[in-house]
């Protein structure tokens, strides 16, 4: 599925990238993933914060590139997780793994389950590296 298949199917829509907003995004996510390394918030929290982390750096890359999600359509994370091979390049399989991430937020946020140290680790893992993908990307887009 390309970009222009989600715009006309209603997911996405273009918009003008604006570099300003892209790194006010960029600068949001290394301030949740730092957030998320605070010690003695639960690891549900912590989860939760570098889940945040990674769809603000998804959504960096997607407005980068002239699009965005429309939030008022349900699936708008799975949306942007599911784009980046398409803006950023990110390999398929990284893809994949953050959206096993987007389920278990799902997961925790609706059924209250306990999040492990191994999953808020894989979650911080993810976010500091789709981080610095997406500001390698932009920088070199520029």
């Amino acid at each position: 599925m390309s970009l222009d298949n989600l715009v006309r199917i209603g997911q996405l829509e273009r918009v003008a990238a604006q570099p300003a907003d892209v790194q006010r995004l960029l600068e949001a996510a290394q301030r949740a993933l730092q957030d998320a390394k605070t010690p003695g918030l639960s690891n549900e929290s912590r989860f939760d914060i570098a889940y945040r982390a990674i769809m603000q750096a998804a959504n960096a890359a997607l407005q980068s590139s002239g699009y965005r999600t429309l939030t008022s359509k349900p699936g708008h994370h799975q949306t942007m997780i599911q784009t980046l091979p398409l803006t950023l390049g990110l390999d398929k399989n990284v893809a994949i793994q953050l959206d096993a991430l987007r389920k278990q937020r799902n997961v925790v946020d609706y059924s209250g389950d306990l999040v492990g140290e191994a999953m808020v680790d894989e979650a911080l893992r993810h976010a500091a590296a789709l981080i610095e993908a997406v500001r390698k990307w932009v920088k070199a887009d520029l």
